[in-house]
């Protein structure tokens, strides 16, 4: 695509909303960040999950397209059920959002999703989206995002796999403990298995190239595979620990995960990915075609060093 395009990005203050509007800015698009809360860097202030049709309808007019880089990821807890919480934070808002862009005569958007969906598509047999409810609410939100927005706006899912890379003050939330791990004097061990990876501006970098295709696919994105020895030993070496990762057999972390799932169901808290069955995702590889290769060393310095 040519011409310049006016994105509205909601979402526009979290790590990967960041890195959109950088990739966007890079390619001469024109922009409007979009978060819950007034920070440097946010052009308008709003709640899409509050928000009315009206407000929407006019926060989109003129647009050419839209991405939502918000939601709730899979570290969601709290007390009784969470599947009420993830569809709140995940399908609710896009389908208000994809709603009034449908209105707007919005030509494209994008939805920052999880590479669990790819899995699940793939990998039918290993049952993610019914043992896990943040898969469903992952495979619902790119439903409906789809329904509601129709065939005259494409929606492009991207399914993102686990992130390296910092934004201003923003960190992957996953690699909080890690960090905190691998920074320490406790000896290192990692699970078989493994998973794909990017940078922050890997998702990026993939999501303006949606748009740009005007492109209604699912996509996977991925510009590593790391066993996890690797990721700990890459991690621990860029925080200025570097030390041998010992393997730990699959025995230990299946015992673990059962245990963790009890404590859970006393506790009355439920994650977005059950626990007593995270061993289905720790010890496998959860490896992407790699369809935007290139180095995360750089993405994983920055996250080990980030404070």
């Amino acid at each position: 695509m040519e011409r310049t395009m006016k994105i509205l990005v909601v979402g526009g203050s979290g790590l990967l909303g960041q890195h959109v509007l950088d990739e966007l800015r890079n390619r001469g698009h024109e922009t409007t960040a979009v978060a819950r809360t007034a920070r440097e860097g946010v052009d308008r202030t709003l709640d899409v999950s509050k928000a009315s049709h009206a407000e929407l309808r006019e926060a989109l007019d003129g647009y050419d397209g839209v991405v939502f880089a918000g939601g709730m990821d899979d570290r969601a807890v709290g007390r009784g059920p969470v599947e009420p919480r993830l569809r709140a934070g995940n399908v609710a808002p896009v389908v208000a959002l994809l709603r009034a862009a449908r209105e707007a005569g919005c030509t494209r958007a994008a939805v920052l999703g999880s590479y669990y969906t790819y899995f699940d598509r793939v990998r039918p047999e290993w049952g993610l989206a019914a043992k896990h409810p943040y898969v469903r609410s992952r495979l619902e939100q790119a439903r409906v995002a789809r329904e509601t927005a129709g065939p005259g706006l494409p929606v492009a899912v991207i399914e993102v796999p686990f992130v390296f890379g910092v934004a201003e003050d923003r960190v992957p939330q996953w690699s909080v403990p890690i960090v905190k791990w691998v920074r320490s004097n406790s000896p290192l061990f990692a699970p078989p298995g493994g998973t794909a990876a990017t940078s922050a501006r890997g998702v990026g970098v993939a999501t303006v190239d949606a748009l740009e295709q005007a492109s209604g696919a699912d996509v996977p994105v991925a510009q590593e595979n790391l066993q996890w020895t690797d990721m700990f030993a890459r991690l621990a070496a860029a925080a200025g620990r570097p030390r041998r990762v010992r393997p730990l057999p699959s025995w230990p972390v299946r015992g673990a995960v059962k245990l963790g799932g009890f404590l859970n169901g006393l506790s009355g808290k439920q994650p977005g990915l059950t626990v007593r069955h995270m061993d289905g995702l720790l010890l496998r590889e959860l490896y992407l075609e790699l369809n935007y290769p290139a180095p995360v060393d750089e993405a994983i310095r920055e996250t080990a060093v980030a404070r």
